[in-house]
This record gives C-alpha cells, sequence and structure tokens, in this order.
C-alpha cells in the first residue's frame, strides 16, 4: 500500500522552504532600502531557519529530501526505495511551484511569474556545482540526529561563499524561475544549472564513497 504522506510531506516541505526563500527575498528586498548585502543576509537567516525546522518536522516522515538530487542518491544507495522516486520528484516539484506562488499572495504581487534575473556564466555553474557536491557529501556523512543542523549551517554558509548563492536542488531552482523577484532565476538560465546541480551531485558521492566506501555505513 501506497503511504501518501512521504509525498505529502515532500510537497508541504518544499513548498513551505520556497515560500521561505522567496518571500523572505521579497521582503528583505522591500527593507532594505537598496543594500544588496542586507537583504541577503535578511534570505539566509530566513532560509536557514526554515530549512533546519522542516528537516526536523518532516524527516520522520519522508526523509524530508525536497530536492530530486538528494532522493536520486539515497535511491542509488538503496535508502529508498525506487518505486517512490518518481512520485517524489514530482510532489518536489509542485511544492516549489505552490511555494512561489504562495509567497506572491502573502505579498499582493501578481501570482503567475517568470523571472528575468539573468544568472549565467562558468563561474556561477561552477558554484553549483561546488554547492551541490558539498551538500550531498554533508547529508551522507552527516549523523541522522544532527543532519537538520548541518545542513540548514551549510546552505546558509553557501548562501555567501558561493558566487550563484547555492541554489543546490533542481526543485528550488524551478521554483525561483517562477518568480520575478530578488531571488528569480531566468528560465533560460535554469537548464544549466541543473546541469551543474546534477554533476555537483554525483561528485559528493564519489567523495562520500572515495571516505567512506559504499556497503560500511553505520
Amino acid at each position: 500500500m501506497i503511504n501518501l504522506n512521504k509525498y505529502l510531506a515532500e510537497l508541504l516541505g518544499t513548498a513551505a522552504l520556497l515560500c521561505a526563500v522567496i518571500g523572505s527575498g521579497i521582503m528583505a528586498e522591500k527593507l532594505a532600502n537598496g543594500n544588496i548585502g542586507i537583504a541577503l543576509l535578511s534570505n539566509t537567516i530566513a532560509t536557514v531557519l526554515a530549512l533546519y525546522v522542516l528537516i526536523e518536522i518532516f524527516a520522520t516522515i519522508s526523509g524530508a529530501h525536497f530536492n530530486p538530487l538528494v532522493s536520486l542518491i539515497l535511491v542509488f544507495r538503496k535508502d529508498l526505495e525506487r518505486k517512490h522516486f518518481f512520485f517524489y520528484v514530482i510532489a518536489q516539484f509542485i511544492g516549489a511551484a505552490l511555494g512561489a506562488w504562495t509567497a506572491h499572495l502573502m505579498f499582493d504581487l501578481e501570482v503567475f511569474q517568470l523571472s528575468t534575473k539573468v544568472r549565467t556564466g562558468a563561474s556561477i555553474w561552477f558554484s553549483e556545482v561546488v554547492a551541490t557536491a558539498g551538500l550531498l557529501f554533508i547529508i551522507l556523512r552527516s549523523p541522522k540526529t544532527k543532519v537538520s543542523l548541518l545542513v540548514a549551517c551549510y546552505i546558509g554558509s553557501a548562501y555567501w561563499f558561493t558566487g550563484s548563492t547555492s541554489f543546490a536542488n533542481p526543485a528550488a531552482t524551478f521554483g525561483r524561475m517562477l518568480t520575478n523577484t530578488f531571488t528569480g532565476i531566468e528560465p533560460y538560465c535554469v537548464p544549466a544549472f541543473v546541469i551543474a546541480e546534477l554533476t555537483g551531485a554525483i561528485l559528493g558521492l564519489i567523495i562520500f564513497l572515495r571516505f567512506k566506501p559504499y556497503g560500511n555505513e553505520q
């Protein structure tokens, strides 16, 4: 029997995460008076706190992936059954869209948008490789009781040490494509981001396997 709660948790968790990312970006841009640094700092803090809470809440239901690449790697490691993968990914993408639209509704913006914010270039793509590799490596290496804290801290720091502000998630990239606000990304830029993220996920898995060979996990 299919446990629909797993898919609902992924949908709601991804929606809440994107709502936090996009909504805090809208609020930060409004209040920062053009100071991009302050806006990014505010956006970072809100994202970190939301991510920590959401992982804590949904981890025991679905694993709190909120990211197709996390689901993919866990299928590879046989920590997620293949039959769940497709539905996890669908739930994550639907959740990402719902999160963007919810943020728009809360700030009285046009609900359906496409971003015009260009994010492209070799350094940006490389940043996404690094950001995603680090994220996947941390998820795979973290003790289960500390995943939420370590992932939230890593994403918060990666907002600042990567040139792309660390999307590291194809579903999040899709959701951010649907908002023409502070955290958006132009649709034309999305395919390259997703390729970079997939490359980073594979690299993160390779690094994990190098330090802790598959089959010897605790």
